[in-house]
C-alpha cells in the first residue's frame, strides 16, 4: 500500500506533506524515521500530516509534525510556513489559521513567501522546562554558554564570534541532552553580521542534527538578541544555512517569522496497510 506526499521546504528545512484527510497512516513514526533518512529514504527533517477544515473563515489546517526519530514536534516555524503554503494553494486564500500542538497560528502570503505569527514565547523555566529556579541567560551548561527561550519549542542560543567556527557536532549534543533538561532542547548558535541581523546554526532536537534551516531558531535568536540588548532591528535577519529570514514583532507583541516556501516535488511512500476491525 502507498499514500502520496508533496515535497515543500522553508529556506532548506524541508518536510514530507500527506493529507491526513485523504490517507490513513497507522504508524506515523515508523514510517517518518524510515523515509526521512536521506541515505534509505526521501530524506527530509520531518513529516507534515495535515487535515484542512474549509468551513472556517481564514480555512484552518490542523498540523502535525513527526520527526526522523518518530516522536511529535508540538512546533515548527517552517514547518508551519509550508503548511501554510500548502493549505494556501489548496484553498485559494493568502491566509490561513494553522492548529499545532503549541498553538493556533495565523499565516499570511507574503510578495517574499509566507509570514506566520508565533506563539507566545517564555523565558521562564517551567515553560522551557529547564530545572532552574530562574531563567536561565548567559549561563554555561555543558562547555556552552546559553540563553534559553521556548519559542513553540525550547532554544538554547548561544551567541558566537562566528557560526563557522564552532563545530556545531560535537558542542550541541552535550546541551542538547544535558540533565537540566527534562525533554531536552535544540541547540542554535548565531553571530552579529554588524547591521543588527545574525547569522544561524541549529542542532534540532528529534532530527538529532544540524538543519539547514529552523524557524524556531530563527525566532529564539531574536527574542533573546533584543532581550540582552544585542540589537534593536525590527525586523531582525536571521541568516540560517538555506536562506534568509525576516523575524519582526507586531502590535500584539507576537513574533512574526517570514521567508520564502517552495514545492519541490511529488512521490509517493509505502506503508502498512490499516488493520480491518
Amino acid at each position: 500500500m502507498t499514500v502520496p506526499f508533496e515535497k515543500y521546504h522553508g529556506t532548506g528545512n524541508d518536510f514530507l506533506i500527506i493529507d491526513a484527510d485523504e490517507h490513513t497512516v497507522p504508524d506515523r513514526g515508523e514510517l517518518a524515521r524510515r523515509e526521512c533518512d536521506r541515505t534509505d529514504g526521501v530524506g527530509a527533517d520531518g513529516i507534515l500530516f495535515l487535515a484542512l477544515e474549509e468551513a472556517f473563515q481564514p480555512p484552518r489546517v490542523v498540523m502535525t509534525l513527526v520527526q526522523p526519530d518518530g516522536e511529535t514536534a508540538p512546533m515548527c516555524g517552517n514547518g508551519a510556513r509550508c503548511a501554510a503554503e500548502w493549505a494556501m494553494q489548496r484553498t485559494g486564500t493568502d491566509s490561513v489559521m494553522i492548529d499545532t500542538q503549541a498553538g493556533t497560528l495565523r499565516a499570511d502570503r507574503t510578495d517574499d513567501g509566507v509570514a506566520v505569527e508565533m506563539t507566545e514565547l517564555t523565558f521562564d523555566p517551567a515553560g522551557i522546562p529547564v530545572d532552574a529556579d530562574e531563567g536561565v541567560f548567559e549561563e554555561e551548561i555543558e562547555g556552552l554558554e546559553v540563553t534559553m527561550v521556548n519559542t513553540g519549542v525550547p532554544h538554547a542560543v548561544s551567541f558566537v564570534d562566528d557560526v563557522d567556527d564552532v563545530d556545531l557536532e560535537t558542542v550541541a549534543p552535550p546541551v542538547r541532552h544535558a540533565d537540566v533538561f527534562p525533554r531536552g532542547t535544540n541547540v542554535t548558535v548565531a553571530s552579529p553580521d554588524g547591521d543588527g541581523g545574525f547569522s544561524q546554526r541549529t542542532y534540532e532536537r528529534g532530527v538529532e542534527g544540524e538543519t539547514d534551516s529552523c524557524g524556531t531558531g530563527a525566532v529564539a535568536i531574536a527574542v533573546v538578541a533584543r532581550r540582552l540588548g544585542y540589537t534593536d532591528a525590527d525586523p531582525v535577519e536571521v541568516r540560517p544555512p538555506g536562506g534568509d529570514l525576516q523575524v519582526s514583532f507586531n502590535d500584539r507583541g507576537r513574533a512574526m517569522l517570514a521567508g520564502p516556501v517552495e514545492h519541490e516535488f511529488d512521490g509517493e511512500v509505502s506503508v502498512e496497510p490499516p488493520i480491518e476491525p
